[in-house]
């Protein structure tokens, strides 16, 4: 018998919110008009809300840590305030061609690479076989063979992608 959770993990830059050049304060952020009710569907069939996101721009020298976490914490309050509890967010600063030294390295946490998902089901007691990832880039699919990972419509996904928009995802939640 398990006590896990399933968890609907969802990238954030062009699935949560319109994808800008390295968004990273609230006044970047314009929320993807669907998301809201896909992540209420979602929660209705008993998944929990992860943010999954990949954020070079730390590594570049476009913002800090800081600046992801105070994001991150606003953005949660937004989705609270219409009902959607996010049980967490990951994300990577990491990349092997970052300009500050102290991020430039290739990481285990970095999508595709499983590190983010690995850590989220240790801290939140998840199920990754029963759990979805949803993205809009090929490095949203995730290299964990158990766990089912979608990709939507984007421009950096115009003819590897699963679904058309994030409306037709839907399809894919599961009681």
């Amino acid at each position: 018998m398990t006590n896990k959770k399933k968890a609907l993990f969802l990238d954030r830059d062009g699935i949560i919110n319109e994808d800008s050049e390295y968004p990273h304060r609230p006044e970047d952020i314009v929320f993807k008009q669907e998301i809201f009710g896909f992540c209420r569907e979602a929660l209705a069939k008993g998944y929990i809300v992860v943010v999954m996101t990949n954020q070079a721009g730390v590594a570049k020298g476009k913002f800090s840590e800081d600046d992801v976490r105070k994001l991150h914490r606003w953005m949660g309050e937004q989705f609270l305030e219409r009902g959607i509890p996010i049980s967490g967010f990951y994300y990577c600063p990491y990349h092997k061609n970052g300009t500050v030294e102290a991020y430039r390295r290739d990481s285990d946490c970095r999508k595709p690479k499983p590190g983010m998902f690995l850590a989220a089901a240790r801290d939140l007691a998840i199920d990754l076989s029963a759990s979805l990832m949803i993205g809009d880039k090929e490095s949203d699919r995730i290299e964990l063979p158990e766990l089912r990972s979608y990709v939507v419509k984007s421009r950096y996904s115009d003819r590897t992608y699963d679904f058309e928009t994030l409306e037709q995802a839907r399809s894919v939640l599961q009681k």
